[in-house]
């Protein structure tokens, strides 16, 4: 049963989240704060945690914060994150989805909508098989491990699965369209800055230079490809 963190300063707002969720057969943990969420975290039943549902407009440290500190928290760095934000404004999109959120829903989100982005979510943080290499980067299907000349790299489920999609055809070219459909599993045409910021944390991962990426490149006018290195 995949535990749900759902972290929402809107009392009905999440009573209404967690009683979907868990008729939906979710365990869920809610905060109401930014701190009470790394707390619960950070507390030995926080690594039970399979997802968090994060609002970004929360009282001291908002969401943006919030998904920063996962992130650089070594036990929690790979934790999918679904961002909440209320108005859909573009400035919170892309700062929230710079900050490491894997994806994110405009409220009021339906509980069909909120429940299949959390599927899909934990689907990408489930990958394939297989050991390849490329220059440098060994990307391990099998162990879902990835390193960078010799050193292990870190990466969220989202990045993970954009790395393994992309390196699984080196010198294909993918839409964003075909990458949110096969990385996000969004059957609809998403929104295309999910997979450039993304791919901007990605690069800064992997790449020696992220302005000048050998591995993950733009094919401008069509979308990204893996090398040719």
């Amino acid at each position: 049963m995949p535990h749900v963190l759902l972290i929402e300063d809107d009392a009905s707002v999440r009573d209404g989240m967690e009683l979907v969720l868990r008729r939906h057969g979710y365990e869920v943990s809610v905060a109401s704060t930014g701190e009470a969420a790394l707390a619960l975290l950070d507390a030995p039943e926080g690594k039970a945690v399979d997802i968090a549902v994060l609002d970004l407009m929360l009282p001291g440290l908002d969401g943006f914060e919030v998904c920063r500190r996962v992130r650089s928290r070594t036990s929690h760095s790979t934790l999918p994150v679904i961002m909440l934000t209320a108005r859909g404004d573009d400035t919170d999109v892309v700062l929230g989805l710079e900050a490491g959120a894997d994806d994110y829903v405009v409220k009021p989100v339906t509980a069909p909508v909120l429940e299949a982005r959390i599927r899909a979510a934990l689907r990408r943080a489930t990958p394939v098989a297989a050991r390849d290499a490329y220059a440098g980067l060994v990307v391990d299907r099998a162990g879902l491990t990835v390193t960078k000349n010799g050193t292990p790299l870190a990466l969220p489920p989202t990045e993970l699965r954009l790395l393994l999609e992309l390196s699984a055809s080196p010198g294909q070219v993918f839409s964003r369209e075909q990458l949110l459909r096969s990385v996000w599993d969004h059957d609809f045409l998403g929104d295309s800055r999910i997979v450039d910021a993304a791919v901007g944390r990605l690069r800064a991962k992997i790449e020696d230079v992220a302005s000048r990426p050998r591995y993950v490149q733009t094919v401008r006018g069509f979308g990204y490809r893996f090398g040719p290195l």
